[in-house]
């Protein structure tokens, strides 16, 4: 039974008791895809409790072999079934949302996933099957044969309202009323939360394009703030799994964003479309599957970004390795003597060895190759008539301690972020940036690791350049006493055997493979803030990948946008590709995007600027404040804010100004505001905010922002698309507002 009380209030133009029979009918049939559900459920538990039982030995000491196969079948066979099990839980939220009435009078219901009856026949239709495609791309002037789409808003497993478009009038029938005003815009109105939510329901055709394109090769997905870029991509994503799963299933796909802020936004849309085996990885953390330990989360400033995220550092680093530990010391020379004679190598000599060597293999990798270079160079000097073959002559050289000291400083094994630190020294960079970065990069460059003690975004990319051209550093084993088992053994808490006193930890198949994670698909949002560092950096991870670009170059915080392009040029190369650009911004209310428009046109004329098509009849406030009063007015318009709108509310603040701002308004506001309104405000630097959208948002010292980010006035755009409902921009100081042109500002007082 469905009570008034248990949907929206919904101006539907049709009599209530019209819309209460399509509201039951719907809810029938709801009610009959649970059931199937819960029985699909009941069947799937009662195969892994089956599969348990079928395939456990009855042998408590031993197994036999027979028995070892039978319990990989058996978890095997449960693992399969308990993964269905996650699915069908998983997708107990809102599983059916559409509804397609035909010419020929056939329904067809639209859900999250697929569900047939005892028959077979389809309850629900997978949303990313062909049959579903109608659902987004028919429109009044191509209905394929789509009379009437419904959309149904459901709670769990209640239906709560309708939306329906007419596409089709000519076939239109009485018993196929028309309800509501269209979902998108329902769904556009309604308030954000802290996590993106899915569009399945309302994608529309432009962007059902872009997420049913071909995976081959690689597919760019272009267009300005609040087009929908990153959750169509997120949708194409799921619909690749679903299309093509053993290949990208078995690959597996990595989806790349900006920032942890971003990823804890996204996290939650592929679980609910069903898909929970793709890996998100903030840009930082991709490197973690080379240096667990690195937690690169830290901005660093815009000069020093700058720096790192040039090619010019490919260079720097090559210099960086090859740089003595020591670089102040003299100039390594081997001398040794043999039999009276003096075997001498000097310094240039070695570095052509070493050139000679690195040319072939990788740092760590090469240390065998070193040495049996340098003992070559050194046997070419002793005379041929003291007779001594060559392995005689090896024993000779190798056996002296000033061989076997001269080997570890010219050789030594290099840790990535041992040798990354010491750019913190001026001195250090200065020599191996000769030439290469002006003294303003350099002194930036050195204070980014002088000053901090954590990694930065930036860093991650160069620790990963560094891996690649050391290779993994080498697992140095200890000679162990072969008498050790004799000693007393009152300190020895286990059976230690002499096997296992003797034996040698297993070494890899191949210790020069790349020990990097490698994907199918690689997913990256926010392209246009990649430096070509990091291009490099991703590259490795789809060696033989296929690829989704996803950007905006008019949202880049990367000062150089030609570099930016041909990075992304240079990707492609001759692979297939294709290009998608989303038109529409279903964000940002007209209001808000003409002023953020006009900010952008003035620094970057060729922006791709998209067409806003909601207006809330609010145009943004452009307040003024001073440094004193920063804290008491932001505090009066959050909570001004928190009381107009019902939804997050987002506070972008440069990063100078962010922590301290952030605490002091928090503690402001703590003792006066109700804890559930305290928890909608966000406070984010303007990197952060990439991708995110608030119902409200308040822009603080927009000056400071343009000055302080890489990107300039490009991300201050950015910042000024987020909300969706009310935009409030807040001046620091008297001679603020530059930002602004013509655009004139209110004293908050």
């Amino acid at each position: 039974m469905i009570h008034a009380s248990d949907h929206y209030t919904q101006d539907s133009g049709v009599p209530a008791d019209v819309l209460a029979r399509e509201l039951a009918a719907e809810q029938a049939h709801v009610d009959a895809v649970y059931a199937r559900l819960d029985e699909a459920t009941r069947t799937a538990r009662s195969a892994a409790i089956a599969g348990q039982g079928l395939y456990r030995s009855d042998r408590e000491t031993w197994v036999r072999e027979e028995d070892g196969t039978a319990l990989f079948e058996r978890d095997a066979f449960a693992y399969q079934a308990a993964r269905r099990l996650a699915v069908l839980d998983a997708e107990h939220e809102g599983l059916v949302f559409g509804r397609l009435d035909h010419e020929d009078r056939e329904v067809r219901y639209i859900g999250r996933i697929g569900v047939r009856d005892e028959d077979y026949e389809p309850l629900v239709i997978d949303w990313r099957a062909p049959a579903a495609e109608p659902f987004y791309r028919a429109t009044p002037s191509r209905p394929m044969d789509v009379v009437r789409r419904r959309v149904l808003r459901c709670r769990s497993d209640r239906v709560v309202g309708i939306e329906d478009d007419l596409l089709d009038a000519t076939h239109q029938r009485d018993d196929l009323p028309i309800i509501g005003e269209g979902a998108l815009m329902a769904a556009l109105s309604r308030a954000r939360g802290k996590h993106m939510r899915d569009i399945v329901a309302t994608i529309q055709a432009e962007q059902d394009e872009a997420i049913r394109a071909d995976h081959r090769g690689v597919t760019v997905i272009s267009g300005g703030p609040g087009t929908g870029k990153t959750v169509v991509a997120l949708h194409r994503a799921a619909y690749l799994l679903y299309s093509n799963r053993r290949r990208f299933e078995r690959g597996g796909i990595l989806v790349v964003g900006p920032g942890p802020v971003f990823m804890n936004y996204i996290e939650r849309v592929l679980p609910s479309l069903g898909e929970d085996s793709v890996t998100l990885r903030a840009i930082g953390a991709v490197v973690t599957d080379v240096l667990p330990e690195v937690d690169a989360t830290r901005i660093d400033s815009a000069a020093a970004a700058n720096v790192k995220g040039s090619l010019r550092m490919v260079q720097v680093l090559k210099n960086l390795v090859n740089l003595p530990l020591a670089p102040d010391a003299e100039p390594l020379e081997l001398r040794t003597t043999v039999k009276g004679n003096v075997l001498k190598l000097d310094a240039a000599a070695l570095d052509r060895l070493r050139a000679q060597v690195l040319a072939h293999h990788k740092v760590n990798l090469a240390r065998d190759a070193a040495e049996r270079a340098l003992l070559a160079a050194l046997r070419a000097q002793v005379p041929e008539e003291l007779g001594l073959d060559a392995d005689a002559l090896d024993d000779l050289i190798t056996g002296s301690a000033a061989y076997r000291q001269f080997l570890g400083a010219w050789w030594p094994p290099l840790v990535a972020t041992e040798v990354l630190r010491r750019l913190a020294d001026p001195g250090v960079v200065a020599r191996v940036a000769q030439g290469l970065l002006s003294p303003a990069e350099q002194d930036a460059l050195a204070a980014s690791y002088r000053d901090h003690a954590s990694w930065s975004v930036a860093d991650a990319a160069l620790l990963d350049e560094l891996v690649a051209m050391l290779g993994p550093v080498p697992v140095e084993t200890e000679d162990v006493d072969p008498t050790l088992f004799l000693a007393s053994g009152a300190a020895v808490a286990e059976l230690v055997t002499t096997a296992d006193l003797l034996a040698r930890p297993v070494e890899p198949a191949d210790p020069g493979e790349d020990t990097y994670s490698t994907y199918a698909h690689l997913l990256i949002d926010e392209s246009q803030d990649v430096t070509p560092m990091q291009w490099r950096m991703l590259r490795r991870r789809g060696t033989q990948a296929s690829w989704t670009i996803v950007g905006d170059l008019a949202q880049s915080s990367w000062p150089d946008l030609d570099e930016v392009g041909r990075a992304v040029r240079e990707l492609i190369g001759t692979a297939p590709h294709r290009e998608f650009r989303l038109s529409v911004n279903y964000r940002s209310p007209k209001e808000v995007f003409d002023l953020a428009a006009e900010v952008v046109r003035r620094a970057y004329p060729k922006a791709d600027l998209p067409t806003a098509v909601r207006s809330t009849g609010v145009e943004p406030e452009l307040l003024r404040t001073s440094v004193s009063a920063l804290v008491t007015d932001l505090a009066a318009q959050l909570d001004a804010l928190t009381s107009e709108v019902p939804g997050t509310v987002g506070v972008i603040v440069p990063p100078s100004r962010i922590e301290r701002l952030r605490a002091a308004v928090l503690a402001r506001l703590s003792a006066a505001m109700n804890p559930v309104d305290l928890d909608r405000i966000w406070f984010v630097t303007p990197l952060e905010a990439k991708g995110l959208e608030y119902d409200a948002v308040v822009v603080v010292s927009p000056d400071e922002i343009v000055a302080e980010s890489p990107g300039g006035v490009r991300v201050l755009y950015v910042a000024l698309t987020r909300p969706t409902q009310r935009l409030v921009t807040l001046d620091v100081g008297e001679g603020a507002g530059v930002w602004r042109g013509s655009r004139s500002s209110p004293s908050t007082g």
